[in-house]
């Protein structure tokens, strides 16, 4: 007889009532034939908090499921800890404010297999509330899809992802500690897993969905993310380079910023336009920061109250 196929699914929370609706969607997921499922919770709060909310959805989950405590206050804790106790054939991703939809996993292990990739990324839809702009909406600019360059994709994303832990380009990696309280850490994480040859893929129905709070739903919470994006990508490019190398890459993001708030300027009375290219522009600036080591953002350091 042929072995199940065994995946985890990890979760990574911090004080989020949310998680309950996470677990409750992961109970209607249909489980694909031929797979064992599991389910880790990492815990990064300083006390346990989540304990209560994880062992009151046992009972109605499809798995057995591993509750791990890991303080506090840096993802990349909780996502290694979830590495760390997990010894699948594969490992995927979810945030603690998302829901699966029940065709979710079958998508991203299809794909897997299909596309023989080491890593498979999936679509993130956003749900906004009432109190969302308009502009918000009609570009979704909450929403979560790879880029590709040249027709592949470079790097990736852990709030909908699936891996193949024996791969030699995920075998033995950890998250970044560093990174764990800016963010990012997945970005370095994904950006090493391509350049150690790991092929990254995209599996266009394995949706979740995350609903959109109300303190997100703002053009500033979006300009700190995008900056701190920026500044993400301009570290990465500075281990790869020195000197004459490294102010010509500064020079081309600060090219690429300009000509961006340029664009934001040209569509004033747009404001999906508009706001796509200052966001874009941010973006850019924050790489010049992080090329020279500018002091990063830190949103794991200093966490949203979440309800």
């Amino acid at each position: 007889m042929t072995a199940p196929i065994r995946i985890d699914i990890a979760i990574c929370t911090f004080r989020r009532t949310a998680l309950t609706e996470t677990l409750t969607s992961l109970s209607q997921l249909i489980v694909p034939a031929g797979v064992r499922l599991g389910i880790i919770v990492a815990d990064n709060d300083v006390e346990p908090s989540a304990r209560d909310r994880v062992e009151a959805a046992m009972p109605m989950l499809p798995a057995s499921i591993l509750y791990v405590h890991c303080p506090a206050g840096n993802i990349s804790i909780a996502r290694n800890a979830c590495l760390e106790h997990s010894d699948a054939d594969f490992i995927a991703f979810v945030d603690d404010d998302e829901t699966v939809e029940p065709l979710w996993l079958d998508a991203l292990l299809a794909a897997a297999g299909k596309r023989r990739a080491d890593v498979v990324l999936g679509p993130v839809r956003a749900v906004y509330g009432q109190g969302a702009p308009d502009w918000m909406r009609e570009g979704d600019f909450h929403a979560t899809r790879p880029v590709w360059v040249n027709g592949e994709i470079r790097t990736g994303y852990t709030c909908n992802v699936l891996m193949r832990r024996a791969a030699p380009s995920i075998a033995g990696r950890r998250f970044d500690l560093a990174l764990g309280r800016s963010g990012g850490e997945d970005t370095a994480f994904f950006s090493a897993v391509h350049a150690e040859g790991g092929h990254i893929a995209f599996a266009a129905e394995a949706w979740v969905k995350e609903v959109v709070p109300a303190e997100r739903a703002c053009l500033s919470w979006l300009a700190r993310r995008r900056l701190r994006m920026g500044q993400t990508h301009g570290r990465l490019l500075a281990a790869r380079h020195e000197g004459a190398s490294r102010l010509s890459a500064a020079a081309l993001a600060a090219a690429k910023s300009a000509v961006c708030f340029a664009g934001a300027t040209a569509f004033a009375f747009s404001p999906v336009r508009r706001n796509r290219f200052f966001l874009r522009g941010l973006l850019h600036a924050g790489a010049i920061g992080g090329l020279f080591g500018a002091r990063a953002i830190e949103p794991y350091g200093n966490l949203e109250a979440v309800q």
